[in-house]
């Protein structure tokens, strides 16, 4: 597998991405590969809403900001290890984002999670994989 050269894993920052930049941390290292994370934020789910959605959508930036914390300390220690890694943060559709970031890095290997998730989760940021999967144009790995 000479051609993964650089892989990305995305991460919704939820307590099932941790798995994913794991995994994406495991291939690059194994392939002397270069890695970057994209920490997407969905903001998909809140558009045509007619109820306040602040309490629930202040829960929610409050998870993510707890999951996205531990995701940094897992990539802090690797890059204390030496491991070069790019970060990026990107709001919007995920499969725009996601296609946008992997065009520009020139990007061989997607790491996504499966749908392993709650129900909440998977309204929030998104329940398939189907738009991201149909879009990429390099390999994917379900995590």
């Amino acid at each position: 597998m000479d051609f993964i050269k650089r892989i990305l894993a995305v991460s919704w920052s939820t307590k099932y991405c941790g798995k994913t930049v794991q995994s994406a941390i495991s291939l690059a290292r194994m392939y002397n590969a270069e890695l970057f994370i994209l920490h997407i934020f969905d903001t998909k789910w809140l558009q045509g809403f007619n109820v306040p959605m602040i309490t629930f959508e202040k829960e929610h930036k409050k998870d993510m900001e707890k999951y996205k914390a531990e995701m940094d300390i897992i990539i802090a220690d690797e890059k204390k290890k030496g491991m070069t890694i790019r970060e990026f943060i990107e709001e919007g559709s995920a499969a725009d984002v996601i296609l946008k970031l992997v065009q520009q890095q020139n990007i061989n290997l997607v790491v996504l999670r499966g749908h392993e998730g709650s129900r909440l989760e998977r309204m929030l940021v998104g329940g398939s994989n189907d738009d991201i999967i149909r879009a990429m144009p390099c390999s994917i790995l379900l995590v």
